[in-house]
């Protein structure tokens, strides 16, 4: 545990701690009546409101829209499956910056509706709550359809023999069953959408402010540090406060059902309602995921064939946004990525280790902590980088370095629930029949645990590559102008007027989903794990 402990108290902790410092002491004295004066304020109870409200809404609309997607997934077997798994899912790994692109392109001024219809939903907050659904249809399907194709179909068809309806058996049987599957779901769902930052900011104009995009807004625009401490404080403690519960139904879901192989349960759709399902499913999923995707494809393009993609090329025709081409921003993010992996790998793995070897209320606030990032300001940890690393011994303002190393904390979440399950399936015998054999602990590791984990390792190698790739909240702050990433060249060019800077950002967006969209195939195809729990 000493190394992620150590990670995250100076990657994490300490510039977080630095930032509320700075913000609630005035001459080395803590001033807690900002939090009153604060949240006194008329301005910032609306951003409290339109936080919680639209969290609340797009957690519901996203169940309603995705339980019937986990259905289909978890009990039906049809050709091209395991793709569209794979193409659901690519949405949450998108950096939220692509999400709300490809939403402007649908929605916004000149977009697909506005062509056709002559209608815009940008700086409404329908653009937010559908690009929330989006972006969160995957962690649904995942996560109640990964535990619905392991529930034993038996025990609702003993419910129908002894006479309940299909409903009655399914809400008496199967729903219960299901439950901690679905808050556990709902609560992930409500984290990502409470936290939500370039979704809103991209897609809800000035009329719209969660409170991430507040946060950034007195830190960045106005340089009110202790409004931003403040906000980040109530942040912290609502964050904290749902992966408490989501922490319980976990272990509540782990502890009380007995599962089966997903390979008994799907079975190819009968009857004419099951097909009507099976055709809804697909038609949502067609409308609701694939058609964003497909016009920040088509916009792209631009009807002029590859002329934005040939501009990437040019840093004289980006002179006033970039010191340098814009194509240099795929291969700047490609290796922080790939340093990002690597440390998210050995800080999550150690992790995932120890938590598989000991037990205690210590180790599940070890767990927690480990969640942290998720939520938190990454706003607030990118501007903490920028005012604690800079005095040695970590001088790092400077270093290249400070972009994977943030990106990493949001990596690190992903390898240790990835690679958690499995960890704990390993049979302890093996290692102490090893050990009597006379292998050393390492080698025990290596001969024992390390081929039974090795799918799950790369797996969690995929995910932590693609959340590391579209990073966006501290690496906008951090990420230097003459080596931006592609979130933060996606940001620039949608911040500046014109069609060569509008196509250029639909280029960008269209090269970074399809190296998530590639990535996730690839997992699909080495993934063993079934239950997609993230």
């Amino acid at each position: 545990m000493a190394v992620p402990v150590a990670f995250f108290a100076v990657f994490f902790a300490y510039p977080v701690a630095a930032i509320v410092g700075r913000g609630l002491k005035a001459d080395g004295v803590w001033q807690f009546g900002r939090f009153g004066e604060v949240l006194a304020r008329p301005e910032i109870l609306d951003v409290l409101w339109f936080t919680l409200w639209q969290a609340l809404a797009s957690t519901a609309l996203t169940l309603l829209i995705a339980l019937p997607g986990a259905y289909v997934f978890a009990r039906f077997e049809f050709p091209g499956k395991q793709v569209l798994r794979a193409v659901v899912t690519v949405p949450f790994v998108l950096p939220t910056v692509v999400v709300g692109t490809a939403f402007l392109a649908l929605l916004g001024r000149g977009g697909l509706l506005d062509e056709l219809w002559g209608v815009r939903l940008d700086t409404t907050v329908w653009a937010i709550l559908l690009a929330h659904v989006f972006f969160n249809y995957a962690v649904v399907v995942r996560t109640v359809g990964g535990l619905w194709a392991q529930l034993d179909p038996r025990q609702e068809e003993a419910a129908r023999v002894l006479g309940a309806s299909r409903f009655t058996a399914w809400r008496r049987v199967t729903l219960p069953a299901l439950a901690p599957a679905v808050a556990a779901a709902a609560l992930m769902v409500f984290l990502f959408t409470f936290t939500s930052f370039g979704v809103v900011q991209i897609l809800g104009g000035p009329g719209f402010s969660t409170l991430e995009v507040e946060i950034y807004r007195q830190t960045a625009q106005l340089l009110a540090l202790p409004t931003a401490a403040v906000l980040t404080l109530v942040q912290f403690a609502a964050v904290g406060a749902i992966l408490a519960v989501h922490a319980w139904t976990v272990r509540r879901r782990e502890r009380a059902l007995k599962l089966v192989d997903p390979a008994v349960t799907a079975r190819r759709p009968q009857g004419a309602g099951q097909w009507t399902l099976l055709a809804g499913v697909l038609l949502s999923v067609l409308l609701l995921v694939l058609l964003p995707l497909a016009v920040l494809v088509e916009r792209s393009l631009g009807g002029s064939g590859l002329a934005y993609y040939r501009a990437l090329t040019s840093a004289d025709a980006n002179s006033g946004t970039f010191l340098v081409a814009p194509i240099e921003a795929i291969g700047n993010s490609l290796r922080y990525a790939l340093v990002a992996t690597l440390i998210a790998l050995v800080v999550g793995g150690l992790a995932a280790a120890a938590l598989t070897r000991r037990a205690g209320r210590l180790v599940r606030g070890f767990d927690a902590l480990l969640m942290l990032p998720l939520g938190v300001s990454a706003v607030t940890v990118g501007f903490g980088f920028l005012i604690t690393l800079d005095k040695p011994p970590l001088d790092l303002r400077t270093s290249w370095i400070l972009v994977p190393l943030a990106q990493a904390l949001v990596g690190v979440p992903f390898v240790v629930r990835t690679m958690l399950p499995v960890l704990r399936a390993v049979d302890a015998r093996l290692r102490e029949a090893a050990a009597v054999l006379g292998a050393s602990p390492l080698r025990a590791w290596r001969e024992v645990d390390f081929p039974l984990v090795r799918r799950a390792l790369l797996v969690a190698a995929g995910f932590a590559f693609a959340v590391s790739l579209g990073e966006f909240g501290a690496t906008v702050f951090i990420a230097r102008p003459d080596n931006p990433t592609l979130p933060v060249a996606v940001a620039r060019l949608l911040g500046r007027s014109g069609d060569l800077n509008y196509g250029q950002a639909m280029a960008l967006s269209t090269i970074l989903m399809l190296v998530c969209a590639v990535s996730l195939l690839l997992l699909e195809r080495i993934r063993t794990d079934r239950s997609g729990e993230f």
